[in-house]
């Protein structure tokens, strides 16, 4: 017997339990589906546990998309603000860190049982721990096989999200099934991920553990944050960022001490002539990574030792220091997708196929990635809510 709903939601994840909740409580039968043994599992990881929920300064140029212009009509429907008031209205105590970024001062399983919370407010039935079987469409319904049961229904909502962090059960699956249906795929690709070093600057990963703040560009793109220097090569929120504007082959150039004024080291030069260069770098970054950069650069001694020019030159590589990264640390080391579903093929007001009415997709599985810090939380939080109300 198959059973009957007005939705069948794939993913019960940020934006699958979400948009679930949003429909449910405007009285549609909805049915929540996931694979995986509880809802949320990635949601209770985010933000070292305590759930990056979203950022203040959310805005359509913070995400990366095909489209550029898609996101904006639903995060401007549905904003951090109104996030916010929901946390609240749970009483879920929070803090706000650096640039934006809003978390838990509890856990993440508050904003998991929140969820949850409105899903049963909506009646929700949430169904988890089963593999998904055949997703087949017909006579205006879309039908779902799961764990030897089967539902129709006349909307079908994928949010299973994108390949990142296989480990907690992330696949493929939405870009099958968009394929199934004739929609097409922008490359996925790991994004806010850690890249890898090789060859001559594999010297660099003998610094692992050492972080200093940075400049890190890619392009037009750049973020000043802390970088990181890892076992296999660069990470840290600057590297992160700037990991989801790269593309192999591409060069990465770090600026070092970015509160240096051009100049600053001839006019240590004349101020100081007699201290070495290994101490007044030393002033403002880590020791083990002076001694690198020192002797990367092919200089050492007192300043008043070396010409203004060698100086000159050191400074710029200090302010551009290039690296090409090999490649990244991969999906499994990557917090969200890049690419994904085509928005091309999708309302941005509603999340709808254009050209298979009653299909809907939301959160990571389509083509809009965000900055770190909240953002792609405050795209799930409002593509969820786009269809919710469409539904």
């Amino acid at each position: 017997m198959t059973e009957t709903y007005d939705a069948i939601v794939l993913g019960a994840g940020a934006a699958g339990l979400f948009c679930a909740a949003t429909a449910g409580q405007r009285g549609k039968r909805v049915l929540l589906l996931d694979h995986a043994d509880q809802p949320g599992k990635k949601i209770l990881i985010s933000g070292g546990g305590r759930c990056n929920f979203t950022n203040m300064h959310t805005a359509p140029d913070r995400y990366l998309s095909s489209n550029a212009h898609f996101a904006k009509s639903a995060l401007s429907r549905y904003t951090p603000a109104d996030f916010l008031e929901l946390v609240e209205a749970y009483g879920i105590a929070w803090h706000e860190k650096t640039l934006g970024q809003l978390f838990c001062d509890g856990s993440a399983k508050q904003i998991v049982a929140m969820l949850l919370e409105e899903c049963a407010k909506g009646g929700v039935a949430v169904h988890c721990g089963d593999a998904l079987g055949e997703i087949a469409h017909g006579d205006g319904l879309f039908r779902a096989a799961f764990g030897g049961r089967a539902a129709s229904a006349p909307a079908l909502v994928i949010a299973t999200g994108g390949p990142s962090i296989p480990k907690m059960g992330a696949t493929g699956a939405a870009y099958d099934l968009a394929r199934q249906f004739g929609l097409k795929v922008v490359q996925p690709r790991p994004a806010l991920v850690p890249l890898t070093l090789a060859g001559d600057e594999a010297l660099f990963r003998d610094l692992s553990g050492v972080s200093t703040e940075v400049i890190a560009r890619c392009g037009k793109a750049a973020f000043r944050e802390a970088a990181l220097f890892t076992h296999r090569g660069l990470s840290g929120p600057a590297i992160l960022q700037i990991s989801s504007y790269w593309q192999r082959g591409q060069t990465v150039t770090t600026q070092f001490l970015p509160d240096r004024a051009e100049g600053w080291l001839r006019e240590a030069k004349r101020e100081r002539p007699r201290t070495s260069l290994r101490k007044v770098l030393g002033e403002g970054l880590p020791e083990r990574l002076v001694d690198v950069l020192c002797a990367r650069l092919g200089l050492s001694g007192e300043l008043g030792a070396l010409s203004d020019k060698a100086l000159a030159a050191a400074e710029a590589t200090l302010a551009r220091w290039p690296f090409v990264p090999d490649g990244s640390e991969g999906f499994a080391k990557a917090e969200v997708t890049a690419g994904g579903i085509d928005t091309g093929g999708l309302s941005s007001k509603t999340m709808e196929a254009r050209k298979v009415p009653g299909l809907y997709v939301i959160g990571e599985a389509a083509d809009v990635t965000g900055w770190l810090g909240g953002y792609n939380f405050q795209w799930a939080w409002a593509s969820a809510r786009a269809a919710g109300l469409a539904i």
